[in-house]
């Protein structure tokens, strides 16, 4: 029998002051109550209970046992209450992992807004590109860029990521702008150091798949650093259109090449095969999904 029930039916019989009481406001028999009264004092060891044809009072290890009995049923009931509102509504801490980049520029201020309407809701967004274990490293929510291998979880495909080409006003000035991928032997490129032993541009060409390989003329390993660069005139970038959003909004940089852009690659929203997700996760992911509208429409 389970001991939980059974030191809930001992608190009920000493509250009550009888089986009786107690089956009636366990909804069980009294015969019921007396087993699990036995199956108790057999567990302790000891009496609980002095019983005769006309009252039952407590042992002295009874009085002890009722006084801690019943802080660890409140305790439980504590528990189970916490793990409801988890369950009813968006509560507790929701870590997730995405790349740097995406992470920053996109999942991040969607983030912020979530909290403003689930302030019961903590936030651990994890920025990295590396690929994280979901199950050994805690992770409720994972953004992925590329296809999906995994058999293990749950994907929702969320937008493409799509890359651009650009170049500021003065440089293209200076140099003119390429109209198909073979002009770009005349540019200067820009480029992050994780690039730097594949410096390769595969760009779709008029006659097939083009190749630009060449040493680029400003290597950084912060994108916000060659964005500045280019818009300083440094050279030609390649990009995630979602890191260059405001600069092609205002004019800094301007597209260039737009019909020979790489093939978009897709995100993924990669979350644990759960029966039964809190809603932390579920409103969250609803929530990024969106806020992506936009990205998705393109």
């Amino acid at each position: 029998m389970d001991k939980l029930r059974s030191m809930e039916t001992f608190i009920a019989v000493v509250e009550s002051g009888s089986f009786t009481g107690a089956a009636t406001r366990l909804e069980i028999s009294a015969v019921m109550v007396g087993k699990y009264i036995a199956l108790l004092e057999a567990q302790l060891g000891t009496r609980l209970l002095e019983r005769n044809t006309r009252r039952q009072s407590l042992t002295d290890a009874g009085r002890v046992y009722f006084e801690e009995a019943r802080r660890v049923l409140e305790q439980v009931s504590i528990a189970e209450r916490s793990v409801e509102r988890l369950r009813l509504a968006p509560a507790g801490t929701l870590r997730i992992s995405a790349p740097t980049s995406f992470g920053a520029c996109v999942i991040s201020p969607l983030a912020a807004g979530f909290l403003q309407t689930w302030p019961e809701v903590r936030i651990e967004l994890d920025l990295t590109n590396r690929m994280v274990d979901l199950v050994d490293e805690g992770v409720d929510l994972a953004i992925r860029i590329g296809d999906i291998h995994q058999t293990d979880v749950v994907a929702k495909y969320l937008c493409p990521y799509r890359m651009a080409i650009c170049a500021s006003p003065d440089y293209l000035a200076r140099y003119g702008t390429p109209r198909t991928p073979v002009d770009l032997v005349d540019h200067l490129c820009l480029s992050h150091t994780v690039w730097t032993a594949r410096n390769e541009w595969k760009l779709p060409g008029v006659v097939g798949e083009v190749r630009w390989k060449r040493d680029a003329i400003l290597r950084c390993n912060d994108g916000h650093g060659l964005r500045m660069a280019a818009v300083a005139g440094a050279g030609l970038l390649l990009q995630p259109e979602v890191l260059l959003a405001e600069e092609l909004a205002n004019g800094r940089l301007v597209r260039v090449l737009e019909g020979f852009t790489p093939e978009p690659r897709p995100i993924h929203l990669l979350w644990r095969q759960d029966l039964r997700p809190l809603p932390k996760l579920t409103q969250f992911v609803e929530h990024v999904l969106e806020g992506t509208l936009g990205l998705r429409g393109k």
